[in-house]
This record gives structure tokens, C-alpha cells and sequence, in this order.
């Protein structure tokens, strides 16, 4: 830390950058102050965007009026937060353009998508900022992405997520998404806001800030959340339970400058949703047989406490979640007229884990899995429960399948330093600055653990014997478990990251703005670890199958690596008025090698920087439209990317497969809002994406892929939200509905496992009591539709037809709320 603590205040010293597309600082941070603490009008702020909204994230730091932003960004206020009526964080960037989210995994692990880059899972091109400095630096660990270490909540002021454009110069130069997290600010009054919650699967929450001056200049927020459940997938005990408070001191010194203190704690954790079975004909997806596949899941009280071949104790109520503190610091002040200084600090620290019932294939008939664990020629001898009941009635034709008791526990911390000067002369506006991060991750991992289940929801433990092709008898389970741990990590990883960016803008008429900017990155990794090594026989007894291949730790290792990158971008931003404008921009960012894939690199890869120790290259090439009035806004990009250089792992029957290769993508995003009369508005979304692989080689390169299209992004999406508010007397009722289309993708890159359409339904109604009361219930899924977002991404090629595993969205809920103002 006292290492970053020097490189940003050592920035001082150097010229820096401004946002490419920002009009006066100064008024750009005064707006932004003036919406974050402004008044609110009943219980959440009702207008729509607009243009004149100010941005931070994509920029230096100053912001800059949304219609005078030359890329691509969305911006999301209280009000649409609430009608979006988001499960999760992740849930809440359905409605970006050129953006996949599934949120199915539950409130951690979901899965982020960006304008056709590929990806295999988590959020790898998905940058999560709070009060615009990154969270935690790397953009996806394994088991951990940038959501899971933030909550939404009703201290969340605004969402602003930029797209490409100048996302690669700016903060950790993430050239995907970029994501800030706007909390609110104190202002010159007291004010309150409590809210109560309850769903119909049981869920109590409980919502809460207060916010007012500590002087003439000063105010302070504080606020949070708790809740706990059961889960839409009840898998009958406590899944979901935790909270998050953050505050923040805010002063305003004279001359547009600011100093802002802030403090985050999150302790929350829920069940990580996996795929369940399912039935597929045709294409055509239907229920498994007694499993209810919108609120079904295999976690029961069977699952939940385990304890492994080797003695490890798992609970897995743990689930997926985060216990972190986050802390930072934005100083913003203008030195003299036209110059200026920012810093921005923040650190993160604590835990993030992952504990969860990981399937392995669909559901098989008793005899058929006799076979499997025995070998061809095996014999179903005996089938019974583990926990009381005897022996199973249905015997052979029982059907069962096995899933992983997977356990990884991370360690974290973040230290970010973004430090810039911006200088001022008339039309020209030159800004620089130096962006440290030092980030760790300790591990330690245990995969596999894998116990045989009823196929049934809630599953329970079974034990079977079999007898061989030889005749002899064998014992394929101890306490259901019909293998030790097969993948196991221990590890230790030190990351830096040290960038100097400069960006310049011209003001060449008051309608025509140009701009261009550089960013040089250097990136380091450090790190021992051990992963699993030779295996072991735990017992001696070869006729004693569970315990046969039980993995050890392999030998200690070290890892060195050291990359550098020049990223850059130009822009140019025409306004025919000041409501209606255009802008072209090209931007080459660069994503860096982390933890995971140099942990599966060859020490030659590490060497030549190739392989999984490759960096990835994307070029992206953008025009927009751009439109505000008081009766409509029109936001509407055409960009094409060209992807070099990616590299991942999979983790393929417990083993790491590696995945090389690029991609292309053309898309087009639209979004926008119509308000035609008083009351009544229209927003939508949508998105057309041709992206497809080319010299993309899965398999540890045993697979081309090329000409197939990128997993899990379709080619069309599209939300239309209409709502409806009409004051009757002191009552103020609102209406409001969202329906969304996902198209047919592919889960895996081999394009071999169909993830069919669907539609989702979401509504809500509302009403305001006066000025301080508002009771709302909102629906989630009401037509609960089994659309699917993920298939079997442990293994390599199709499922067929039948039962299969699947991950569908979650079923049809309800939220009820009373909420109150002061």
C-alpha cells in the first residue's frame, strides 16, 4: 500500500487527462453534486433520463452531460432501478444494450456478456466501479466477478455503464464494460427513507439511509439493507441471509471543488444456483418430472452438511457471497483557474467464497450408473438411502446422478490509486494522470467430492454396490460419496497494474469536438501455489471405488510475469443543436492474463507470453445518435470489434481445458424513451449482434471453432418497459411492465448445446400516498417462463435429447413493500 501511496501522489507531477467528451469540469461536478443530493420528489426521483444527466464513468473523473458523450453509455436513476426490479446486481444490466446478464446463478455468480466478446463464464470483460474507483481491480477471478463484491440498494443514488469507446483509457483500462455504482450524497437538509419488503417465498428485508448537513459545506449519508430467505429455490433451510451499510461524508470547497470519505461493509451470502434437469425435444424445453424447473434445486438437508473423504467439514448454507469492507477517498480541486487536481483512492479487503452441489450429468437409472462407477459389465447389487429409509424401493430404475461438493475460499484485497491533473487554456483541454493497483487472492480450493443423489428436488444421499465384470463386489459409495477431491488449489497471487494515460480535446467550433488519448499499462504477477498432483488410494482396497484416486498436492511452484500494452483512443463529437448530435470514435484496448489462467499456463507460455499467458487485443470501431428532448431520448450505436488474443480455462470433469483464439462482432445498440403526454412513458432496448469465433480453438486445441457464434450472446435482444402514473386526489398510482426477448444462443463454443428463445414478463404497481408514503408490489416471471441461460458447461459437445442439465431463469415471484420518506 505505501508503495501505491507514493506512485499516486507522485502523479501530481505529471500533465493528465481529462474525459474526452466533458464540457466545463466545474459544471459538470456541480450538476452531478446537485443530482446525487437533490430533494426527493415523493419517493424516488420520477423523471426519466435526460441528456442533460452527468456521467463520471468513461472519463477522467470531471463528467460530462450525458448527450455531449462521445461513446456509448447508459445511465440508469433511482426510479428506473426500482421499475427494473433487478434479483440481483448483476440482474439490474438486462436493461444496458450489447449487454448478456444472467443473473440465474442467483445473487452472486452470475454470468456478464459484452458485444460479442468471448467468454466462458463469469464477468471477464465487466469492470465494477463505486463512486467511480474499481472495486477490485482484476474484472474476474475464477468463482469470483466483480458483482458478488457489491449489493444494490436504496442508498444506490444512479447506474452509469459505458461501452467500449473510452473505457480502455480510463481507470483499470477495462475495454468491455465499465459499471459505476453512484451512491447518494448529504445535502442541506435532514432527510430519510425507510422501506420494508416481503416476497412470496418468504424473503424479509429491510431498507434504510439518512442523509443531512454536518455543516454550512458538509453533509453525510448513511444507510443499508438486510434481508434474509429461504431462496426462490428453497432448498429448505436459511440460503439467503446478509446485509451491506455504506456511508460517506461529502464537503464542497469554493471554486467547484470537493473532498468525498466513503465506507462500505457487505456480509451477505446465498445459495449458488446450478443447473438442474430438464427435458429436451426437439429444441423444445420442458420440466423434468417432479422437478418444478422454476423453483427447484438439488440442495436439501442431506447436501447441506457434509463432511469429505479427507475430513473436510462443508456447510453448504455458506453458498456464494462476500464479507468485505471498501473504503475511499475522491479529493477534486481546482488549483488555479483552468487547473485542476483529482485523486481518487479506495481499498478493499476481506473474504469472498464459494461453496456449492456442482451436477455433473443428467439424471441416469440406478443400473445405468452402476456402469459408470463400475465399469462396462457391472452389475446393480444394492441401492439404499444414507440417512435412514433402507433400501431404495424402485432399485435399477431409480433414476440418480452425481454432483461435486465444491469448495473455494478467497482471501482479497484491492489498493486502487487514479491521480490526475487537468489543465484548461480556451478551447483546448489536456489531462493526465497514473492509475496503480495492487491486488491479492489467497486460495485454496477442493473440487470434485462428488456424492450420488435421488434426481429429485431437495436430493437425497444414496449408497450403492455393484459387482463387477470380473464377479467381484464393490462398494462404489461411503456415505454417498463416490469420489474424494479431484481438482485442489492452494495458492498465494500478487497482482500490480501501473498506468499512464494523457488524453487531449479540442474544441474546434462550438459544435465540432475532437479528441484522442493514450494509455501505457504495465501489468506484473506474482505468485506460489500448488495444484493437485499424483493420486492416491486412500484405503489400499481396490474394491472400495470411491476412495481409489484421491488427489494430492503437487510440488510448490512459483510464477513471474511481466507485460506491458499501449491502448489509445480518437474521437470526434458534432452537435447540430444542442438535443440532436452524432459521434464516431475508434478505441484499441487490452485485457491481461490473470491469476487463473497462469496458474494453468506452461512455463514456456509464461516465457513468450503465449498460450493462456497470452494478452488479449480488441479494436472497436463506433458511431452513435444522439437525441434529447423533453418528449423523447434516442441513444443508437453501430460498432464493430475485432477480438485477438483470448485465453481461459474451463474446468472440463474436474480438469482444466484451455480455450485460445478471437473473435468478430458487429452490433447495434438502440435505447431510448418516449414521453408523448403528462404521466405516460415508453423506454426501450434493444440489441443485433452477428459475433462469431475465428481461429478460436477449444479443447486444449483440439477444436476449431471457427465461424461458430460466441457462446451464450444472441443475436437479438430486446426490453420495452410502458408506464402510467395518474394523481387521483392525494393518491398518486403508477403502472409500469417490462417485457423482454432473449434469442436462441449456444451454450457451449462447439455451438452443439441450444439455448432456445423466451420471453420474460416482468410488472408492477405502485401508489403514493401523500408525499411520504408509497406501497408497491412487483412481480417477477409472471407467465414463469423456463427460459434457459446456461447448459452443461462441464463438459465438451451436446447433452442430446431427454434429460439434460440446464440452468433456467427463476420462477414467478412476488415483492411486496411499504416504504416511507422524512
Amino acid at each position: 500500500m505505501i508503495r501505491g501511496l507514493t506512485i499516486g501522489s507522485a502523479a501530481g507531477a505529471l500533465l493528465v487527462a481529462a474525459s474526452a467528451t466533458a464540457q466545463t469540469t466545474g459544471a459538470a461536478q456541480e450538476a452531478d453534486s446537485a443530482q446525487r443530493a437533490e430533494p426527493d420528489k415523493g419517493l424516488v426521483d420520477t423523471t426519466e433520463p435526460q441528456g442533460d444527466d452527468v456521467v463520471v464513468v468513461g472519463t477522467a473523473g470531471g463528467g460530462t452531460r450525458r448527450q455531449d458523450a462521445a461513446f456509448a453509455v447508459t445511465t440508469l436513476n433511482n426510479d428506473a432501478i426500482e421499475r427494473a426490479a433487478p434479483n440481483s446486481t448483476a440482474d439490474l444490466l438486462r436493461t444496458v444494450p450489447g449487454v448478456m446478464a444472467e443473473s440465474s446463478g442467483g445473487q452472486n455468480g452470475a454470468n456478464i456478456f459484452v458485444r460479442g466478446y468471448p467468454s466462458g463464464g463469469d464477468a471477464q470483460f465487466v469492470t465494477f466501479q463505486f463512486a467511480g474507483t474499481p472495486i477490485f481491480a482484476p474484472p474476474t477471478l475464477s468463482f469470483l466477478e466483480n458483482s458478488q463484491l457489491i449489493r444494490l440498494d436504496e442508498t444506490v443514488q444512479r447506474v452509469e455503464a459505458v461501452r467500449g469507446g473510452t473505457g480502455a483509457l480510463f481507470s483499470n483500462g477495462q475495454p468491455g464494460l465499465t459499471v459505476n455504482v453512484v451512491p447518494r450524497i448529504g445535502g442541506s437538509e435532514f432527510k430519510g427513507f425507510a422501506k420494508g419488503s416481503y416476497t412470496d417465498y418468504d424473503e424479509i428485508r429491510g431498507d434504510a439511509w439518512i442523509s443531512g448537513p454536518l455543516g454550512g459545506d458538509t453533509g453525510f449519508m448513511v444507510g443499508g439493507y438486510y434481508a434474509q430467505s429461504n431462496g426462490i429455490r428453497d432448498p429448505r433451510y436459511r440460503a439467503e441471509k446478509g446485509g451491506q451499510i455504506t456511508g460517506n461524508i461529502h464537503h464542497d470547497f469554493d471554486g467547484n471543488s470537493f473532498v468525498e470519505v466513503y465506507a462500505r461493509y457487505l456480509n451477505d451470502r446465498g445459495q449458488w444456483l446450478l443447473p438442474i434437469p430438464v427435458v429436451s425435444n426437439d429444441g423444445k424445453i420442458s420440466e423434468y418430472p417432479g422437478f418444478d424447473g422454476g423453483k427447484g434445486t438439488l440442495n436439501g438437508p442431506e447436501t447441506r452438511r457434509t463432511t469429505t473423504l479427507v475430513g473436510r467439514d462443508v456447510d453448504l448454507a455458506e453458498g456464494r457471497g462476500a464479507k468485505v469492507i471498501n473504503t475511499g477517498i475522491t479529493f477534486d480541486y481546482e488549483l488555479a483557474e483552468g487547473f485542476r487536481f483529482r485523486e481518487r483512492t479506495s481499498y478493499l479487503g476481506g473474504h469472498a467464497d464459494t461453496l456449492g452441489l456442482v451436477p455433473v450429468a443428467a439424471p441416469v437409472s440406478a443400473s445405468a450408473m452402476a456402469v459408470t462407477l463400475g465399469g462396462a459389465g457391472s452389475t446393480l447389487t444394492g441401492l439404499s438411502y444414507v440417512n435412514g429409509g433402507g433400501a431404495v424401493s424402485t432399485g435399477a430404475d431409480t433414476q440418480v446422478l452425481r454432483a461435486g461438493i465444491w469448495e473455494v475460499r478467497k482471501k482479497i484485497s484491492s489498493f486502487v490509486s487514479d491521480t490526475a491533473l487537468e489543465w484548461k487554456a480556451g478551447p483546448n483541454k489536456l489531462t493526465g494522470g497514473v492509475f496503480y493497483t495492487n491486488y491479492t487472492s489467497y486460495d485454496v480450493w477442493a473440487l470434485g467430492n462428488q456424492v450420488l443423489l435421488t434426481g429429485t428436488p431437495n436430493a437425497r444421499l444414496l449408497n450403492l454396490t455393484l459387482t463387477n465384470a470380473a464377479g467381484t463386489a464393490q462398494q462404489a459409495t461411503l456415505r454417498g460419496f463416490t469420489s474424494g477431491p479431484a481438482f485442489q488449489v492452494r495458492a498465494h497471487y500478487d497482482g500490480e497494474d501501473t498506468a499512464f494515460y494523457a488524453v487531449d480535446e479540442l474544441e474546434i467550433t462550438p459544435e465540432l469536438r475532437v479528441d484522442g488519448g493514450v494509455r501505457y499499462q504495465r501489468h506484473s504477477v506474482d505468485a506460489t501455489l500448488q495444484t493437485s498432483g499424483p493420486t492416491v488410494n486412500l484405503d489400499g482396497n481396490v474394491n472400495t471405488l470411491y476412495d481409489n484416486a484421491v488427489t494430492l498436492f503437487g510440488s510448490p511452484r512459483t510464477i513471474r510475469y511481466r507485460d506491458n500494452a499501449w491502448s489509445w483512443t480518437a474521437g470526434a463529437n458534432y452537435d447540430f443543436t444542442r438535443s440532436l448530435g452524432v459521434y464516431v470514435r475508434y478505441s484499441r484496448g487490452n485485457s491481461f492474463p490473470q491469476f487463473d489462467n497462469l496458474r494453468e499456463a506452461s512455463a514456456t507460455n509464461i516465457a513468450n507470453k503465449t498460450g493462456l499467458a497470452q494478452r488479449a487485443e480488441v479494436d472497436t470501431y463506433e458511431a452513435g445518435l444522439k437525441l434529447s428532448t423533453q418528449i423523447a431520448n434516442l441513444y443508437a450505436t453501430v460498432f464493430h470489434n475485432k477480438f485477438d488474443g483470448l485465453a481461459t480455462t474451463t474446468l472440463i470433469d474436474n480438469v482444466p481445458v484451455s480455450s485460445n483464439g478471437g473473435a468478430k462482432a458487429t452490433g447495434v445498440e438502440v435505447e431510448g424513451a418516449l414521453r408523448p403526454f403528462a404521466g405516460f412513458s415508453l423506454t426501450a432496448a434493444g440489441t443485433w449482434l452477428d459475433a462469431t469465433y475465428r481461429g478460436f480453438f477449444t479443447g486444449n486445441g483440439t477444436i476449431d471453432n471457427t465461424g461458430n457464434r460466441v457462446q451464450r450472446q444472441p443475436k437479438w435482444m430486446w426490453r420495452v418497459t410502458p408506464a402510467y402514473e395518474l394523481p387521483v386526489g392525494g393518491l398518486r398510482p403508477s403502472l409500469f411492465a417490462t417485457l423482454q426477448y432473449t434469442g436462441n444462443r449456444f451454450s457451449d463454443p462447439e455451438n452443439l448445446q441450444t439455448l432456445p428463445h423466451f420471453y420474460q414478463l416482468d410488472a408492477g404497481v405502485s401508489v403514493d400516498i401523500g408525499e411520504r408514503l408509497r406501497l408497491q408490489v412487483t412481480g417477477n416471471n409472471l407467465t414463469d417462463k423456463l427460459g434457459l441461460t446456461e447448459g452443461n458447461p462441464r463438459i465438451i459437445g451436446g447433452q442430446g435429447s431427454g434429460p439434460i442439465l440446464a440452468r433456467p431463469i427463476l420462477g414467478r415471484s412476488f415483492r411486496f413493500s411499504a416504504a416511507v420518506n422524512f
